[in-house]
């Protein structure tokens, strides 16, 4: 996987849970592209290489994955190593609806996989397009209100496909499609915070400010944090039970708070436990908790740090960089219950210092911005490994606390 950079974004049910994850791909030698899934540019070949040598399942779990099938790619016509009822195959809107084509994707049809049409916008002759397709993606930013709804009631008449919004940037977008009868969305509308002037935090998450307030405090001590711990039972049981699990496979089982805290070192049970209490936002899509993990593992790896307390700070950093949109509440105002250190709130509020730099370089992964990953001071291959290595850690320690 030398030469491809690969990401993923998720896409939502109406529930707000996952349902899948498109897959997003760049070939190394075109950084200077702002395309992001270029099946022609990096050659199918060498992406679906790429996507047997880090694992589908690595990338995606147990979700199905959307990944682009240009028109070269879709004539190859060669077998694709992947379970039918995981991979979607996605026609790029730049395919035309030649005979050749229509069989192509009939044959991958009959096959099993779920069948999905890129930025599509219906027009003369596209409609035995929309027959072959399960899912009409929708891009709701170049076209109006008025077009989408258009839109949606003329693919409505031609088949019952679910549709799928895509560059939903807001929530107030995703309430609109939603109420034109959207099935699935895409964007980042879901990490960004629903200010409201006024509305004040329920008692659940200033609970869990008050909680995470005392464990950042800098003057702590192995003494007060045990303290502070074992007066929240939930907060206990679970840390107990994730430091028990395979996760750690320990020789001999942990049996106290103090325990732990001297077998692991205080930055990081401080930092399990604003895990712990960062998890039990229960309001908010669980993705949001999953891209948490991500950005602080990310932010640890590339700390190129030796002391375990300095990375931890990095991993403190990615953690608490959507901390504003799980409380829905401006980062200054969160930073203002908080006592953390002046570098850590310039990282989390402006992204300045080395710590605000790595976290910036991790959300350009994140988003597939990997044009800017040079800017970074990292190295590409570096970044795009951590990347992988974060995913596994957050999917396992996601399960650790279930």
């Amino acid at each position: 996987m030398r030469d491809i950079f690969i990401g993923r974004q998720p896409i939502f049910d109406r529930q707000l849970r996952v349902y899948a994850y498109e897959l997003l791909y760049r070939h190394a030698r075109d950084m200077d592209r702002a395309v992001i899934a270029d099946v022609e540019a990096a050659s199918s070949e060498v992406v679906i290489n790429s996507l047997v040598e880090v694992g589908l399942d690595r990338l995606v779990g147990a979700h199905k994955a959307f990944c682009n099938f240009t028109r070269g790619f879709l004539l190859q016509g060669a077998s694709l190593p992947f379970a039918t009822s995981q991979l979607v195959v996605e026609v790029l809107e730049t395919v035309s609806p030649e005979p050749v084509v229509l069989e192509a994707i009939r044959r991958l049809a009959r096959g099993g996989h779920i069948i999905a049409l890129d930025d599509f916008v219906l027009s003369e002759g596209l409609a035995p397009l929309v027959e072959l397709a399960d899912i009409v993606k929708i891009d709701i930013l170049v076209l109006s209100r008025a077009q989408i709804a258009s839109q949606v009631h003329r693919l409505r008449k031609i088949k019952a496909v679910k549709l799928l919004a895509e560059k939903v940037e807001s929530y107030d977008d995703y309430i609109y499609c939603r109420r034109l009868g959207f099935d699935y969305f895409q964007g980042f509308f879901f990490s960004r915070p629903q200010v409201v002037a006024g509305r004040k935090l329920p008692p659940s998450r200033m609970a869990m400010l008050r909680l995470m307030t005392e464990l950042q405090r800098p003057d702590i001590d192995l003494e007060t944090l045990q303290q502070i711990i074992e007066t929240d039972v939930h907060l206990s049981v679970k840390l107990l039970r994730q430091i028990n699990s395979s996760y750690y496979s320990l020789v001999s089982e942990v049996r106290s708070i103090r325990q732990a805290i001297v077998y692991l070192g205080l930055q990081h049970i401080r930092n399990w436990a604003c895990i712990v209490a960062i998890g039990s936002v229960d309001e908010k899509p669980r993705e949001l908790m999953t891209m948490s993990l991500v950005r602080a593992k990310m932010c640890e790896l590339l700390s190129d740090q030796d002391s375990n307390d300095r990375r931890g700070v990095f991993f403190t950093v990615g953690l608490f960089s959507l901390l504003d949109s799980l409380l829905d509440v401006p980062m200054a105002e969160v930073l203002q219950h908080l006592p953390l250190a002046a570098e850590v709130r310039a990282a989390l509020l402006q992204r300045e210092g080395v710590l605000g730099q790595t976290l910036r370089l991790v959300e350009d992964y994140e988003q597939g911005r990997w044009d800017r990953l040079e800017r970074g001071g990292r190295k590409e291959r570096q970044v795009a490994e951590s990347y992988l290595v974060a995913l596994d850690w957050s999917r396992t320690a996601l399960e650790s606390l279930s």
